[in-house]
């Protein structure tokens, strides 16, 4: 077993492990895949201010999200197909996130059901909701989520369309999966990845199949999606979300300022300054570009958090620097899992805390709660 010391050690693990088709699912973009390489690169511009003969004992990266107690700002963010990455991988990641003390955030479109997670751990996790076209099925599954105890809710809205990912396609990435020579070939070289599917019976997109009305299997879902990913969403459908719901609402995919303003107004609980890991609108600007002037706008009425492009514990406490009160991390855990399971996605949160905690220390800090844009260097940082 090789020494693991960052999140790209666990990438290149994880790529050797995980099916192609399933490996670059997680890891790509839209189209030229620039906004998705920007989440990553703008972070490297931002550089840190190091402070010395400072008290550095007792430090605490702890704080809350949404009012849950977090040891540190960062929550597990929605991933289709993440148990495609390891068997059973909603359950792996969701346990880790409970020993760790950080919240859970399951996507509608994972392997796993809620009700497999919440039968599997005892802290309440977030569910994250596709706004769909039938809206029984999604009044039903708000539902599901009340009685899995879920703590809140995150509605996606920059998925009214599907953005373009060339590598899905050229991998034959459909449901269910096309079982190319190269896809068949692919998987004879992942033993390890072969045994644990083996291992388990969920295979499919559990919280959809045998839920939705019409759906039985892998095909009939296939068709249902295409059909129902809803091109129409609107702030009146937010408003019946939320009443349908009636908890915490957190709103995702918020980019531009205007539409932070509006999210604001809705009576949300928090946003998610998101450009769904560059796979949606390439050639958008990158999150943490994005963050400064929406907290700028909107961060005295309502929780603002990031995601997109987080590889580091030095990655979370810029982002809370520039105003960020939490981030999701989504291909950081993913490498995890595909690399080591459960015990990966630890891993990673580990390395992503010990790093969040030293570099603190570094920059004169003891308590993330008094970190601000005084640790970065002026003008190497977005501003409003």
């Amino acid at each position: 077993m090789p020494v693991i010391t960052n999140i790209e050690d666990l990438r290149v693990l994880a790529e050797k492990r995980v099916p192609r088709m399933f490996y670059d699912y997680a890891d790509s973009g839209s189209w030229t895949e620039g906004t998705y390489r920007a989440n990553e690169e703008d972070f490297q511009k931002i550089k840190l201010r190091q402070r010395v003969a400072v008290n550095m004992e007792n430090r605490t990266t702890a704080t809350k999200m949404v009012g849950l107690d977090v040891k540190m700002p960062v929550a597990i963010a929605p991933v289709g197909l993440t148990g495609m990455q390891s068997a059973d991988g909603e359950i792996k990641a969701a346990r880790a996130a409970e020993k760790f003390g950080i919240p859970f955030i399951l996507s509608t479109m994972s392997i796993c059901s809620m009700e497999d997670v919440a039968a599997a751990t005892t802290a309440p996790f977030i569910y994250q909701l596709y706004m769909m076209r039938d809206r029984e099925a999604m009044a039903n599954m708000i539902e599901r989520a009340r009685k899995a105890k879920c703590s809140a809710l995150v509605l996606t809205l920059d998925l009214q369309v599907i953005g373009q990912r060339h590598k899905d396609l050229k991998n034959g990435l459909t449901a269910p999966p096309s079982p190319t020579i190269a896809n068949i070939i692919n998987l004879m070289t992942k033993p390890r990845w072969c045994l644990g599917m083996a291992g388990t019976k969920r295979h499919t997109f559990g919280n959809l199949v045998g839920h939705v009305k019409g759906v039985s299997n892998m095909k009939s879902l296939s068709s249902w999606t295409n059909e129902q990913f809803d091109p129409r969403l609107s702030w009146e459908d937010v408003a019946w979300v939320k009443a349908q719901w009636g908890g915490k609402l957190i709103l995702k995919g918020i980019q531009d300022v205007e539409d932070a303003k509006l999210a604001a107004q809705s009576g949300a609980d928090a946003i998610v300054v998101s450009n769904h890991g560059g796979r949606q609108l390439d050639g958008a600007q990158s999150s943490i570009e994005a963050l400064p002037a929406i907290v700028a706008a909107v961060g005295d009425q309502i929780e603002v958090w990031m995601d997109g492009g987080i590889r580091s514990g030095q990655d979370v406490l810029k982002a809370w620097a520039l105003g960020a009160r939490g981030v999701l991390i989504g291909r950081a855990m993913v490498y995890g899992l595909g690399a080591m399971g459960e015990e990966g996605v630890t891993k990673a949160l580990q390395i992503i805390h010990k790093e969040l905690d030293v570099t603190m220390a570094f920059c004169g800090h003891t308590n993330i709660q008094n970190v601000n844009t005084n640790i970065l260097l002026p003008g190497t940082f977005p501003t409003a």
